[in-house]
């Protein structure tokens, strides 16, 4: 991922929040035809490895899985973004030399995957998925309320995998490479922006996350 200096993110606490918090990640892998990708929910343990591990399940029927252990795979978790006008420059104003850009969160994690069919391997992962995305809710959902044969059904048609993490890349653009008066116009902007995303990326501004 081309990331100048000023947008890099190296800190690992920071990346894995990013991982966290992305609901639906971009799984890459290639094969003998090309480039393959499937938009999947994951897991992360944090503590599995220097970078972490991710865990997550294709289905049986996806032949996405059937190569995924051969190369590296790439794993794309996107964060909030925001379309920045020049209007919201200061520069705009002093000599109009501005252009439109983008604004975004995104991290990028690189490992060599492990596929498996182990039900109990397999149990675990969709049991934490679905307690993950269940929680908050007033009556959370539980793989233990379905008939055990059910579930055992569903675990035959799935492939699970464990990518323990060797590289990550973070890429926090947002506006570090413009003046304070530059940031401040667009966090001002972005603020006042009926799309949730847009208010996102001028929290984070806000918060100072502007700093090189």
């Amino acid at each position: 991922m081309y990331t100048p200096s000023y947008f890099k993110d190296e800190d690992l606490a920071s990346l894995h929040r990013q991982i966290e918090g992305t609901r639906l990640a971009t799984l890459v892998s290639a094969d003998q035809t090309g480039l393959q990708a499937i938009h999947v929910p994951l897991l992360l343990d944090p503590n599995a490895g220097p970078n972490g591990t991710l865990f997550g399940h294709l289905a049986k029927a996806n032949p996405q899985w059937k190569t995924l252990a051969a190369g590296e795979a790439l794993v794309i978790f996107q964060g909030a973004d925001a379309y920045i006008s020049p209007s919201f420059y200061a520069a705009k104003a002093e000599h109009g030399k501005v252009v439109p850009t983008w604004n975004y969160l995104a991290v990028h994690a690189y490992g060599r995957a492990e596929v498996f069919t182990d039900p109990a391997r397999l149990l675990q992962i969709v049991s934490g998925l679905t307690d993950k995305h269940e929680a908050g809710r007033a009556k959370p959902w539980a793989v233990s309320d379905a008939p055990a044969d059910y579930i055992e059904k569903m675990l035959n048609g799935i492939v699970g995998f464990a990518i323990p993490i060797d590289r990550l890349e973070g890429k926090r653009k947002l506006n570090q490479n413009r003046s304070a008066d530059d940031i401040a116009g667009v966090s001002k902007g972005l603020a006042a922006s009926q799309h949730p995303l847009d208010r996102q990326i001028a929290q984070l501004m806000s918060q100072g996350e502007t700093r090189v």
